[in-house]
């Protein structure tokens, strides 16, 4: 039996083998498609969504070397955009909706810079990718592990059932991969921060940017940065709310839907 507290009910799972890696690709709801970029961790699955389903068909596949998903030897955002490419392609997506947090918000920014034409509206939640002078995301070495959770939520409570106080072995294991695999793609952050002021320039579709207002993995003071790339983008500042965003939080998960059913 699996240790992990989130609960699949009502999604659809589906496996593909894209160019030899097993990608898991969770499904649910129907309307406007609309794919979601996870961050560096799957332990808290993909409940949240459930509030998008009466309006959209949530995609939220499982990158490879997380979760799910098989290895691929991939060492830069690059692999990920390219197979992400030829994902959708296989789910027939010609244009979609894109929603992406922390790490997966870059994934999402990296993806819609080099792919406008596919983008319908673009949510970035607590984006990582671009350095600021004013921001910075914490050396993690630096926390004790005791201390981790706290940095991720408002609530510890929240959080609990999905970061369990004495962990077992599948979840460490899931943990170390993930963590490795998330590592593996912190490309030099001047070279990050280039490549999409590079590719986002001019970029025309909606985009709102969604932060909580106490995140202290991706601080809010990254948001000039973005809206420097991003003028035209919206801005939503989550009162009290953490890194784990659209998870925790229905104020985010309304601002985010309410965005994407305008």
């Amino acid at each position: 039996m699996s240790e992990f507290a989130y609960s699949t009910e009502g999604f659809e799972r589906t496996v593909y083998r894209i160019d030899g890696v097993e990608s898991v690709v969770y499904e649910i709801g129907e309307g406007e498609p609309c794919v979601y970029f996870h961050g560096g961790g799957t332990y808290h699955g993909f409940e949240w969504a459930r509030d998008f389903a009466d309006s959209f068909r949530m995609i939220l596949p499982i990158h490879p070397n997380f979760g799910e998903s098989g290895d691929a030897d991939f060492t830069a955002i690059g692999d990920y955009v390219m197979h992400y490419e030829m994902l959708f392609a296989a789910l027939g997506l010609e244009t979609f909706h894109l929603m992406g947090a922390s790490m997966g918000g870059h994934f999402a920014a990296r993806y819609a810079g080099e792919h406008w034409e596919e983008i319908d509206k673009l949510v970035l939640v607590s984006p990582a990718g671009l350095k600021s002078d004013k921001a910075a995301i914490p050396d993690f070495s630096q926390i004790a592990p005791e201390e981790l959770p706290d940095w991720f939520v408002e609530s510890r409570e929240w959080l609990e059932p999905y970061w369990p106080a004495q962990p077992g072995p599948e979840w460490l294991a899931l943990r170390q991969r993930e963590g490795e695999a998330a590592f593996r793609t912190r490309e030099d952050l001047a070279v990050t921060d280039a490549k999409l002021r590079e590719l986002l320039k001019g970029f025309d579709r909606p985009v709102l940017l969604l932060w909580g207002g106490d995140d202290r993995i991706v601080p809010p003071g990254f948001i000039p940065e973005w809206q420097g790339v991003l003028p035209d983008a919206q801005v939503a500042v989550i009162p009290g709310g953490a890194h784990l965003l659209l998870d925790e939080n229905m104020a985010a998960r309304k601002a985010a839907k309410d965005f994407l059913n305008r």
